[in-house]
């Protein structure tokens, strides 16, 4: 019983992460503007991402690849880059509520 519900469960998030990625996509592809802010988004991620990726250190630690190493190092850093990028947006718009 319990493989079924698994089973369904899989297909269940594979059906919602369709959904999350192909419906923004087709209402980006009715509005040219919108799917150009899109890429640029998908871009910045992607360039945080590789200066994260080529600045990491490959120190392989116990049964870790290099390859896996630098691979978390860098889920840490591009995690840490957007978490202080996402705070001080926030502490931006704030104080300039605050000033108006």
């Amino acid at each position: 019983m319990v493989d079924v519900g698994l089973f369904i469960s899989y297909i269940l998030i594979g059906v919602c992460v369709l959904a999350a990625v192909g419906m923004p996509l087709v209402k980006a592809f009715g509005d040219p503007d919108s799917l150009k802010k899109m890429g640029i988004g998908v871009g910045a991620l992607l360039v945080v991402f590789l200066v994260s990726f080529f600045t990491a250190s490959g120190n392989a630690m116990g049964e870790a690849t290099e390859t896996t190493t630098k691979m978390v190092g860098a889920g840490l850093t591009t995690f840490y880059i957007l978490a202080i990028g996402a705070i001080l947006g926030i502490v931006y718009t704030e104080i300039k509520k605050a000033a108006e």
